[in-house]
C-alpha cells in the first residue's frame, strides 16, 4: 500500500497544502449538483483516481467537500482491510491506461481491489460504490485566455512530477474535475468466484472508463500521422486499388503507390491538441466580439451518447462558421472536437494546414472516375470510425442559400454505414445539430447567388476580406442538439438481416437504408430548430402585401405564432422563442433587418427589398414548424367555407410533397390528430370558426381583423405551394414523356424568375433551382414521376391529384398567372418564338389588371375550383360572403344555410376581444 500512504501527511499539513494550491486553482466540477451523481446513501464510497499526483488528491478532497459528497480523507474499512483514506490511484503512468491487458495496473491498486473483491465474495452483505474521478489540468470547458497555457495542457503524453507541478501553476484556473456515476462493486463482480480474476476485471473496467473519459475530453490518442498513413496504405482494399490503378494507367506499381500516398496526404488530418487549444482562444475572442451570446440547448444528448458510442455529428450547413462553432461548443463543454470533413476548396495556403491541425480532413467534391482516390478516402473514414474518433460532416453537401434544409447527399452516410457494418467495433450514433443565426456573415453573398450571379470560389484573399465583418454585430447564435439516431436500432427497423449481410453499396436494401437514414437525420435536424425573434418577425412581416405592417398588427401576428408553437409543439427538441413581441421587433431593428417608421396613426415596421430577401432566409429556417397550421389557415381563408373532411383530405393529399420538401416529422397516420390540435388552437385564437355539428370550418367575416390575420398566416406557406403547382402545371402542359429532369428544373427556375419579376414575389430564393430539383425528386420518390432510359419524365392521371389539392389552396389569380406563363414557355433556353408567346411577353405588364377583373378561373385539372373575391374589394366582401351558398366538397354539394330558409344559421363570429392572451 505504499502509494496509498505516500501522501499520508498529518491532517493540518494536507489542509495547508490544499489551501495553498487553491490560491491559484479554481477547477470546474461536473456534475454541478450532487443529486445528478446518483449515489446510494446506504453504501460506502471509495473514490478512484487514475494518476498518482498529490495535486489530484488535494483537488479531489476540496471538490468533494464543495459538492457535499462523502469525505475523501475519512478512513475506510472493509472487514479486516483498512485504508486511511477513501480513495486510491489506479495507475502511475499513462501507458497503463492505453494497454488492454492488466500488466499496467500498480501492485497497490491490485491489492486494494483484491481485498475488496475478496470481502465481497466472502460476505453477501458487503458492497461498496466505486466513484471514478477524472481530473484534467488545462481542460476546463469554459476558460481559455492564454496561448502559453495551451502548450502546457493535459494531453496523452506521460506527465512526470515536475511537468505536473508546472501544469498546476499554469493551468490551475483551467482544470476540469468530472465525477462519474458510481460503479456498484457487487454488480461488477457478478459471475466471478476468484478474488484475483475479479480484481483484474474491475481494474480493466476502470482503465477503459478513464481512457474513454480522456477520449471524450481531448480526443483519441493519436499516433504519429505517418503511422496512420502507413496503416491506411497497408489496407488490403487499398493495395488492391493501387494494383488496379497501375494496370489501368499502364504505370509501374511503385508509381501508382506514390499517387496513393499523395492522395492520402491530401486527405488526412494532422491533429494537434496544442494547436486546438490556441485555436479555441482565438475563437473565444471572435465570438465575444461579434455575437451577443452562444445559446446551447439539449447538450446532455451529447454527453449521454459519448459514453457508449462513436459519434458522427451532422449539423445543418448555413455558414462557414458552422464547424467552428460546433467544435468550440464541444470543447467548451469538455468533449473532444471531432474530425471534420471539409471540402477541398478550403485546402488553401495557410488556412489548409491550420484547419488540418484542428482535425479537418479534406475530400474532393466528386470521386467519379477515380477509383483509387475513392478507395483511399473510404478506408480513411473507416479507420477513423474504427479507432473511436468522432466525425463531423454536413449531409447537405453545401451551405443552404435559402435557409431551409437541403436534400441530404448520401455519399458520406453510405461510407460511414458501410464501415460500421463491416467492422462493428463500437456502436455508432448520428447526432443531429441545428445551428441558428440571427444574422449571417454570408448574407449578401447568398442574395447575389440567388439573384443569378455565379458562385465565387474560396480564396485566401476572400478569407482576409471577411475579417472586416468582425466590426459588425450579428446577434445571437443558437446551437441545439437533436435526438441521436442510434444506427443499429435504426437498421433493425429498415432491414432485419443487416448484421449478417454484406454491405454492398449497390444492394437495394443498403441503398434504401442509406436514403432512409439521410432523411431521418434531416428530419431530426429540423425538429431541433430554435425559434429566434428574427424568424418570428420574418414569418409575420413577409406575409404582408408590401412587407409593411402596423406595429400592433405585427405584434398580434407574432403572438399567434408563439401561441401555435406552444399549443401544438412541433417536437420536444424544438426550442421556442420566449422574448416578448416588442423585444423581438426591437431586436430585428437593432440588427438592421427591418426599419421602424413613425406615423401619427401608429408606428409602422417595414422591410426594404434587400431586407426582405435577408428575412426570407430566417423565415425558411423555421418554416417547417408552422407548415401545417399555415396550410389549414390557407385552406380556410381561400375557401371561406369548408368541411372538415375536405380540409383533411386536401392536407393529406398534399402532405407527401410538403413533407419531403420540408422534412416534416409526422407520419401520415399522425395527421388526423395533429390537424385536430391545430384546429383547436386556431379556434381559440378566433382565427377560424368551427361548426362541430355540421363539420364545417369558416373563416372570420371580412369586417373582423382576424380575417386578415388568418389570411396572413396562410401566406407563410404560399410560396412553397406555388412552386409545387408551377412544376405540376409545366408537366401537365407539356405532357408525359416530353421533358427531361434537367429541362423541367431549368424551366421551373426560369418561369419562377419571371413570376418574381412580374408579380413581386417576396424573395429571390423563390426561384432557386435546387428547390425545383427537390420538388421533382419528391415526385419521383412518391412514384408520381418515372424516368425512362432516355431520361424523360413519365406520369399518369395520378399527377392530377396533388395538382387539384394545390389549386384548392391557391387563389384563382395566382393559378391563372402560373398557367398562362407555363403555356407560354416552350423552351428553357430563351423566350418562346410563336405569336401567342410573344403576345404574352409583350402584354405581361397588363396581366395583373386583367386577372383582377376575373371572378372565376378554371384550374388546370380541377374544373370546380373555388372562387375568391379579388384584392381591393374588401368593402363589398360581406355581400359576397352572404351570397355564397354552395361549397364543393368532393362530388357532394353542401348548401350553406341562409337565414329564413328554415335551417339553422351558421355560427356567428365570436368577439375578437375574447382572444386569449399569451
Amino acid at each position: 500500500m505504499s502509494s496509498t500512504f505516500s501522501f499520508d501527511f498529518p491532517g493540518w499539513t494536507l489542509r495547508l497544502m490544499r489551501r495553498t494550491l487553491y490560491l491559484w486553482t479554481r477547477p470546474k466540477a461536473f456534475p454541478e449538483t450532487p443529486d445528478k451523481l446518483g449515489l446510494d446513501p446506504n453504501l460506502p464510497v471509495v473514490y478512484v483516481l487514475q494518476y498518482r499526483h498529490l495535486s489530484n488528491l488535494l483537488v479531489l478532497d476540496q471538490e468533494s467537500r464543495n459538492l457535499g459528497l462523502p469525505r475523501v480523507m475519512r478512513p475506510f474499512q472493509a472487514g479486516s482491510f483498512k485504508m486511511r483514506k477513501s480513495a486510491f490511484f489506479l495507475s502511475a503512468d499513462i501507458a497503463s491506461a492505453d494497454n488492454d491487458d492488466d500488466t499496467g495496473v500498480e501492485d497497490e491498486s491490485n491489492a486494494i481491489l483484491s481485498h475488496l473483491a475478496q470481502e465481497a465474495l466472502a460476505n453477501p452483505e458487503f458492497n461498496v460504490q466505486l466513484v471514478p474521478v477524472t481530473i484534467l489540468w488545462g481542460r476546463a470547458p469554459d476558460k481559455r485566455d492564454s496561448l502559453i497555457k495551451a502548450f502546457f495542457t493535459e494531453a496523452w503524453q506521460s506527465m512526470g512530477w515536475f511537468s505536473q507541478f508546472i501544469a498546476t501553476l499554469v493551468n490551475g484556473y483551467d482544470t476540469m474535475v468530472r465525477f462519474s456515476e458510481p460503479a456498484n462493486l457487487r454488480e461488477m463482480l457478478r459471475n466471478e468466484t476468484q478474488p484475483g480474476r475479479a480484481a483484474h476485471k474491475v481494474a480493466r473496467i476502470l482503465r477503459i472508463h478513464f481512457r474513454r473519459q480522456r477520449e471524450i475530453a481531448i480526443g483519441p490518442n493519436l499516433s504519429h500521422r505517418q503511422t496512420q498513413l502507413h496503416v491506411l496504405l497497408g489496407k488490403p482494399d487499398v493495395r488492391a486499388a493501387i494494383a488496379a490503378d497501375a494496370i489501368k494507367r499502364s504505370v509501374p506499381f511503385v508509381d501508382a503507390e506514390r499517387t496513393a500516398r499523395e492522395y492520402a496526404m491530401e486527405i488526412a488530418s494532422d491533429y494537434s491538441y496544442s494547436v486546438v487549444q490556441a485555436y479555441i482562444i482565438v475563437l473565444n475572442w471572435v465570438w465575444n466580439r461579434i455575437y451577443d451570446g452562444l445559446n446551447v440547448h439539449n447538450f446532455d444528448n451529447v454527453i449521454e451518447v459519448a459514453k457508449t458510442h462513436t459519434i458522427v455529428y451532422t449539423p445543418c450547413h448555413r455558414s462557414h462558421i458552422d464547424y467552428l462553432l460546433v467544435s468550440f461548443i464541444l470543447h467548451q463543454r469538455g468533449v473532444s472536437i471531432p474530425q471534420i470533413a471539409a471540402g477541398s476548396n478550403l485546402n488553401l495556403p495557410i488556412l489548409g494546414p491550420i484547419l488540418r491541425s484542428g482535425g479537418a480532413f479534406f475530400l474532393r467534391r466528386k470521386f467519379k472516375g477515380n477509383d483509387l482516390y475513392a478507395t483511399i478516402f473510404n478506408e480513411y473514414l473507416s479507420l477513423m470510425v474504427n479507432q473511436g474518433f468522432s466525425i463531423e460532416y454536413f449531409i447537405e453537401g453545401g451551405r443552404s442559400r435559402s435557409g431551409r434544409m437541403l436534400p441530404p447527399k448520401s455519399g458520406m452516410i453510405s461510407m460511414t454505414m458501410e464501415s460500421f457494418i463491416k467492422n462493428r467495433s463500437r456502436p455508432l450514433a448520428f447526432v443531429p445539430i441545428y445551428v441558428g443565426y440571427e444574422k449571417l456573415m454570408e448574407g449578401n453573398t447568398y442574395l447575389a447567388e440567388l439573384s443569378g450571379k455565379p458562385k465565387k470560389g474560396e480564396s485566401l484573399l476572400g478569407l482576409i476580406s471577411t475579417l472586416r465583418e468582425l466590426r459588425k454585430y450579428f446577434g445571437k447564435v443558437h446551437i441545439n442538439v437533436g435526438k441521436p439516431l442510434y444506427l443499429s436500432n435504426f437498421l433493425d427497423a429498415q432491414y432485419a438481416d443487416w448484421a449478417t449481410a454484406t454491405p454492398d453499396p449497390k444492394a437495394p436494401w443498403f441503398r434504401k437504408s442509406v436514403d432512409a437514414t439521410a432523411v431521418e437525420i434531416a428530419r431530426r435536424i429540423n425538429a431541433a430548430a430554435t425559434v429566434t425573434p428574427i424568424s418570428l418577425v420574418a414569418l409575420s412581416l413577409l406575409s404582408t402585401p408590401k412587407h409593411t405592417a402596423d406595429i400592433r398588427q405585427l405584434q398580434t401576428q407574432i403572438e399567434h405564432l408563439q401561441y401555435l408553437l406552444d399549443a401544438v409543439p412541433y417536437d420536444e427538441s424544438t426550442v421556442p422563442c420566449t422574448d416578448s413581441t416588442s423585444e423581438s421587433i426591437a431586436h430585428a431593428i437593432r440588427l438592421d433587418l427591418v426599419s421602424s417608421k413613425s406615423h401619427p396613426l401608429g408606428d409602422l415596421v417595414s422591410a426594404s427589398p434587400e431586407q426582405s430577401s435577408l428575412l426570407a432566409y430566417f423565415r425558411n429556417n423555421v418554416l417547417h414548424l408552422f407548415a401545417l397550421p399555415a396550410l389549414l389557415a390557407c385552406l380556410v381563408s381561400h375557401n371561406r367555407l369548408l368541411s372538415r373532411e375536405r380540409a383533411k383530405e386536401a392536407i393529406t393529399g398534399i402532405y407527401s410533397l410538403l413533407r419531403a420538401e420540408l422534412f416534416l416529422r409526422w407520419e401520415p397516420e399522425d395527421l388526423d390528430a395533429v390537424i385536430d390540435r391545430i384546429e383547436e388552437a386556431l379556434a381559440k385564437r378566433n382565427l377560424i370558426v368551427v361548426d362541430s355539428e355540421l363539420g364545417l370550418f369558416r373563416s372570420p367575416l371580412p369586417i373582423h381583423e382576424t380575417n386578415a390575420e388568418l389570411r396572413q398566416l396562410g401566406e407563410i406557406i404560399r410560396p412553397t405551394l406555388e412552386r409545387q403547382f408551377l412544376t405540376l402545371a409545366l408537366l401537365q402542359h407539356h405532357g408525359s414523356g416530353k421533358l427531361t429532369r434537367e429541362i423541367l428544373e431549368e424551366s421551373g427556375h426560369l418561369l419562377a424568375q419571371r413570376l418574381s419579376l412580374l408579380y413581386e414575389f417576396n424573395s429571390p430564393e423563390f426561384s432557386e433551382k435546387a428547390l425545383f430539383a427537390n420538388v421533382i425528386r419528391n415526385l419521383i420518390s412518391a412514384d408520381l414521376l418515372r424516368l425512362d432510359e432516355a431520361g424523360y419524365l413519365h406520369f399518369d392521371q395520378r399527377i392530377s391529384q396533388p395538382a387539384s389539392h394545390t389549386e384548392l389552396l391557391l387563389s384563382p389569380a395566382v393559378r391563372h398567372s402560373i398557367e398562362r406563363i407555363a403555356r407560354g414557355e416552350t423552351s428553357p433556353n430563351g423566350p418562346a418564338t410563336n405569336a401567342s408567346n410573344t403576345t404574352n411577353a409583350t402584354n405581361a405588364a397588363t396581366v395583373p389588371a386583367a386577372l383582377a377583373a376575373d371572378s372565376t378561373v378554371t384550374g388546370a385539372s380541377n374544373p370546380t375550383a373555388t372562387t375568391e373575391p379579388t384584392a381591393g374589394n374588401d368593402a363589398d366582401e360581406p355581400v359576397v360572403v352572404a351570397a355564397i351558398t354552395e361549397t364543393v366538397v368532393k362530388d357532394v354539394v353542401i348548401t350553406a344555410p341562409t337565414p329564413g330558409a328554415g335551417e339553422p344559421v351558421l355560427p356567428t363570429e365570436p368577439s375578437v376581444t375574447g382572444r386569449p392572451a399569451l
